[in-house]
């Protein structure tokens, strides 16, 4: 039985979901599968004899002002490569996980490959920092494989720093089991949402790059012509910000804050349009999510949104800040049931074919295999 680590950050972003669902699905094709994280991914709640959790443990010393993760990282990984054979140490961001990874291989007695996989943040961000460009360009070179979750990425990833690495395209994918639309329709009513009433929803950690102001002035405009409600899931540093324009604005009772949720696909089920209106973003795992539960994705034509979203065909691109595009569209649609649901179906088939869960996990075992291999 081949033996995979997974590292990633455990919270409810993108980078996370993807690697615990990646993992799930390993160990349902026969790989064991070990998680070495700070505290348990928020998505792995399932029960599988052949998935382990490690908790990397961070020691407080005196002379440490902040606690050294990274370096606390390094060490767990390299005692469960030797204590558990792993072949592969997929880890997910280069910094600092593939880093860690790479300190982790040289202090363990056992070989083991390296993958890493670019989600964006470490290149869109820590990659303009020249602080941490070299580090980055470094983990990426010293990996022995790595992936990225779009073509832009991997583009934007030569360019700024550089590398002459070989960046494989790997794309998200969905869980198609949860992330099915369902009839939900108790859910409307627990939220005093009535049946003729559209339904518009945001997910998201709430970070100044999401514009959740352009969500909600978007979604205005929309409402001054159409009966709708507004969902809000997630939540961050422009919460209050949202909540102010939301009062301002007079949508208090239109406009729903719901925090940060797990039952995501529930949500979705409910929903007409999902809006995401960021200035960056390099796949938008959101959309996908939307699309597999039936929902209309509408998004600004960024990074690597487009290679999501077919324009016109399964949902709409905007330019960023373009409020009054992204509601045109949604009245367009909204307003024409035989077009909706065309946008719909090709949206299902999309979601279905290109991202297949399937798909993308042969195409990751086909690179593990071809790692052990060497």
């Amino acid at each position: 039985m081949k033996k995979i680590g997974i590292t990633c950050y455990p919270s409810v972003g993108g980078s996370g979901i993807i690697a615990t669902e990646l993992g799930k699905l390993l160990a349902t094709r026969g790989f064991e599968v070990h998680f070495i994280t700070s505290s348990l991914p928020f998505r792995l709640d399932c029960i599988n004899p052949e998935i382990y959790y490690h908790e990397v443990e961070i020691s407080h010393y005196p002379v440490f002002q902040h606690p050294p993760y990274d370096l606390a990282l390094a060490a767990k990984m390299a005692e469960v490569i030797d204590r558990e054979k792993l072949d592969i140490l997929h880890v997910h961001y280069a910094m600092p996980h593939a880093i860690s990874a790479i300190l982790a291989r040289d202090i363990a007695k056992r070989d083991v490959k390296i993958v890493t996989t670019l989600h964006g943040t470490d290149i869109t961000v820590l990659g303009h920092d020249k602080t941490f460009k070299s580090m980055i360009a470094y983990g990426i070179e010293q990996s022995d494989a790595v992936t990225a979750v779009s073509k832009q990425l991997v583009e934007q990833t030569k360019a700024q720093l550089e590398v002459e690495k070989h960046i494989e395209v790997i794309y998200n994918f969905v869980n198609e089991e949860e992330y099915v639309r369902k009839n939900r329709e108790f859910i409307k009513k627990d939220y005093q949402i009535q049946p003729d009433e559209k339904v518009f929803i945001h997910i998201s950690n709430f970070r100044k790059v999401k514009r959740i102001e352009d969500v909600i002035q978007t979604f205005a405009l929309v409402q001054k012509q159409l009966k709708a409600k507004l969902i809000l899931v997630g939540d961050g540093p422009e919460t209050q910000t949202a909540f102010e324009l939301v009062k301002t604005l007079g949508l208090t009772e239109e406009v729903l804050f719901l925090g940060r949720q797990k039952n995501i696909s529930d949500l979705l089920s409910i929903s007409d349009i999902k809006l995401l209106m960021s200035q960056k973003e390099s796949f938008g795992l959101v959309l996908l999510e939307a699309m597999s539960c039936g929902v209309i994705p509408i998004a600004t034509n960024v990074g690597g949104i487009p290679e999501v979203i077919q324009h016109g065909e399964t949902g709409f691109l905007v330019e960023l800040g373009d409020i009054e595009a992204a509601a045109n569209y949604a009245i367009r649609l909204l307003e024409d049931s035989d077009l909706f649901q065309s946008f719909v179906e090709r949206g299902l088939e999309r979601a279905n074919t290109l991202f297949s869960s399937e798909k993308i996990i042969n195409h990751y075992i086909t690179l593990y295999e071809q790692l052990m291999s060497e």
